[in-house]
C-alpha cells in the first residue's frame, strides 16, 4: 500500500479537483442547475416510485449516498458508519467465488476459466478503455455529467474518447468486519488516469431477486440515494459471459433508483427503459475483452470497450496516494 500523498503526475488529489471545478459566476450557475436537475430526479422517484419496507424486499437494501460529494470518500463513509475496516488486497475480486452465481439456468463452469479468473481476482488486471457516445445520448449525458456527476465526483461517464485516452485506473477495496475478517462490501473504484476524477465508485455483490431464477450480479452506485443495477448472468456457447439488466418489472433485473423514505423504508423507481448489456470474452488472439452497452428506450446511448490484461499481484498501474488518502480519512 502506497504511503505517498501525491497523485497524478505529482499533483495532490485536492488540487486536481479544485483546478477542474468551475469558479465564480460559472461555478454558481453550475451549482444552481445541478441542484435543480438533482431535485427533479429526486421528485420523479418520490412521485412515481413505490414505497417498500426493507424487511419485505431485502434484495433492495443498499448503501445510500448523502447529498454532496461522493468520490473516493464513500468507502471511508461506509467503513465509519458500519464500523468496518478498509483493505486493498492485491488479488481481490469483484465476485470472490464465481460459483455464487450458479442457478437453474446458469452454470459457472461453462464460462471460460480466464473470465472467471478476472472476476475472482480483478485487482490483478490492468484496464484499457475506449468509449463512444451516440447522438441520441450526447445531450442527456452532457447534462448529467456536467451539472451533477462532476460536482459529486461519481458516475463521470466519458463523454469524449479523449477523456480515457490516457487510461483508467482500477482498484478493489474490501470493507470487512474487524473481528472476523468477513467481507461486507466489495468496492470497485475506477478513475480517469489523466485527471483523477471518479468514473465509478461502486459496490459489487450477488443477490437473489424474487423474479429471477438465478442469483444475479448487483452493482450499487451511491449518489444522492442509490442507483442499483441488477444483472442476469448468461453462459454463451463459446464460453463467453453475458450480463443483462433487461427485466420484466419490479423484482426482476433492471435499473432501480432508490431513496430513503422514513425509517426502515425506501422509495424505489424501476426504470424499465434503461438497460445495460455486458459481453465478456476472450478474442481470437487470446485477449480478454468486454463490450459494455447502455441503452435507453431502445436507443444506444453509450458504448464502452475494455481490454483487461493480467499483470499479477501489486502490479496494476494505479495513482499513488488513493489508498493512503482513504486510509488517512478513516
Amino acid at each position: 500500500m502506497s504511503s505517498s500523498s501525491q497523485d497524478y503526475h505529482g499533483k495532490p488529489l485536492a488540487s486536481l479537483d479544485e483546478a477542474c471545478a468551475p469558479r465564480g459566476f460559472r461555478g454558481f450557475l453550475y451549482s444552481i442547475l445541478g441542484y435543480f436537475l438533482q431535485k427533479t430526479i429526486e421528485w420523479l422517484v418520490r412521485l412515481t416510485g413505490r414505497r417498500v419496507h426493507i424487511a419485505d424486499a431485502p434484495w433492495l437494501q443498499c448503501v445510500i449516498g448523502r447529498p454532496g460529494r461522493i468520490g473516493v470518500e464513500i468507502y471511508r463513509q461506509i467503513a465509519h458508519e458500519e464500523k468496518l475496516e478498509m483493505v486493498w488486497p492485491e488479488d481481490a475480486g469483484l465476485i470472490p467465488d464465481f460459483s455464487a452465481l450458479r442457478g437453474p439456468a446458469f452454470e459457472p463452469n461453462q464460462i471460460h476459466p480466464r473470465i472467471r479468473q478476472f472476476y475472482e481476482h480483478t485487482a490483478e488486471y490492468r484496464l484499457e478503455v475506449w468509449s463512444e457516445v451516440y447522438f441520441a445520448g450526447k445531450f442527456v449525458l452532457w447534462l448529467l455529467v456536467e451539472f451533477i456527476s462532476r460536482q459529486m465526483d461519481q458516475l463521470n461517464f466519458p463523454i469524449s474518447s479523449l477523456e480515457v485516452a490516457k487510461g483508467m485506473t482500477s482498484e478493489i477495496v474490501q470493507l470487512r468486519e474487524p473481528a472476523t475478517g468477513k467481507i461486507v462490501h466489495t468496492g470497485w473504484l475506477r478513475r480517469f488516469r489523466s485527471t483523477g476524477k471518479v468514473i465509478y465508485a461502486g459496490l459489487y455483490s450477488t443477490a437473489k431477486l424474487p423474479g429471477e431464477e438465478n442469483p444475479c450480479v448487483k452493482v450499487t452506485f451511491p449518489c444522492y440515494g442509490s442507483s442499483s443495477v441488477y444483472l442476469r448472468p448468461y453462459a454463451h456457447a463459446d464460453g463467453s459471459f453475458g450480463l443483462v439488466s433487461k427485466g420484466d418489472g419490479f423484482g426482476c433485473v433492471g435499473f432501480y433508483r432508490i431513496l430513503e423514505s422514513g425509517k426502515d423504508a425506501l422509495r424505489v423507481r424501476n426504470f424499465k427503459t434503461l438497460h445495460e448489456i455486458f459481453h465478456v470474452y476472450v478474442d481470437d488472439d487470446g485477449v480478454l475483452r468486454t463490450d459494455h452497452v447502455i441503452k435507453f428506450i431502445g436507443l444506444t446511448i453509450l458504448r464502452l470497450h475494455y481490454k483487461m490484461t493480467a499483470v499479477g499481484k501489486g502490479r496494476t498501474s494505479k495513482p499513488a496516494g488513493v489508498d493512503s488518502e482513504l486510509s488517512k480519512m478513516g
